[in-house]
């Protein structure tokens, strides 16, 4: 992609903590304007540090990123204003009300008063909490208080939007409801959208493309329904006795061992021109002993475990 083009680049970021931690280990991308990119990986894979990187909040030890064609590191400033961040933890005050903390904020940002009214009108409307406005944020539900950040961030109107795990904590049904009030903002704000899941569906519904991250680096970066076809429509997993035999019998009818992983006692195996029924036919005639056979439509999930050999669920501690 050009830089030219993009409205967020990130050129080799490196990010070392003391101890020689290296959290962030050169990644590379861009983003063009008007995109929703993922960054995608299980907690500690360096996300979070990245989007330091890319609001200033974090000094790259090395590497470059740039918004709108400005250097972060070199003036922060001007890219703070260009950006806004929704954050893991809430930073909304709770003892005031839903509208005192907008008007603040619109105030700390150099909002006028008659454009940031009418903003924060659209948007509270926009994301169903325009009857709580007035109420105390510490009365407000944990869903209800990620939409006032929502507002928070877009009422200064940034080019860039920054989400760090915008629905963690969140039970499902606030979560997917989060899912159509960002992507209905983005459609009538246009905003380009950066965010951090560890998620998969998330990453799925949400993302143009996704960025999947294993220990400080990208190991992949395109659209979710490439990353899917790589490795095919139908994923088999195996409990068995012997996990090894069994992926050697998968790999003896056709199945590339590339494409099976195991861990433990389960065997996962990505399939392509063997049917589902065929590939347990040929682990039973190997004399193989199954406990548990399951079949379904591969996820990213599959996709990172592959790439990496762990599930997104696993937390990553590690040390360079």
């Amino acid at each position: 992609m050009n830089a030219r083009s993009s409205t967020v680049v990130a050129d080799d970021l490196v990010k070392t903590y003391p101890g020689n931690v290296r959290a962030v280990r050169g990644i590379s991308f861009d983003v063009r304007a008007g995109e929703a990119f993922g960054l995608l990986g299980p907690n500690g894979a360096g996300k979070t540090t990245t989007i330091g990187m890319l609001t200033s909040t974090v000094a790259p030890t090395s590497g470059r990123a740039t918004l709108a064609g400005i250097d972060v590191a070199a003036d922060p400033i001007r890219t703070r204003w260009l950006s806004s961040v929704v954050f893991q933890d809430a930073v909304v005050d709770q003892p005031l009300s839903g509208r005192q903390n907008l008007q603040l904020h619109m105030r700390l940002w150099g909002v006028e008063p008659a454009i940031g009214q009418v903003r924060l009108a659209n948007l509270a409307a926009t994301v169903g909490i325009d009857d709580l406005l007035d109420r105390a944020v510490a009365t407000y539900s944990g869903g209800q208080r990620r939409r006032l950040e929502i507002i928070r961030a877009l009422l200064s109107a940034p080019e860039v939007l920054f989400l760090d795990e915008p629905t963690v904590g969140l039970d499902t049904r606030v979560r997917h409801d989060l899912f159509d009030v960002i992507g209905t903002l983005r459609e009538r704000t246009g905003v380009t959208i950066i965010m951090t899941t560890h998620y998969m569906d998330e990453a799925e519904r949400m993302c143009d493309r996704v960025a999947i991250i294993d220990k400080g680096a990208i190991a992949a970066c395109d659209s979710p329904s490439a990353l899917l076809s790589a490795i095919g429509r139908d994923i088999l997993e195996l409990r068995v006795d012997d996990p090894h035999g069994a992926a050697g019998a998968l790999a003896a009818s056709g199945v590339a061992p590339d494409d099976v992983v195991v861990i433990g006692q389960t065997v996962t195996a990505s399939l392509r021109d063997l049917s589902p029924s065929d590939a347990v036919r040929v682990v039973e005639d190997a004399r193989i002993d199954v406990t548990a056979t399951t079949t379904r439509p591969a996820t990213l999930d599959d996709v990172y475990l592959r790439l990496t050999g762990e599930r997104i669920g696993t937390t990553v501690d590690w040390e360079g």
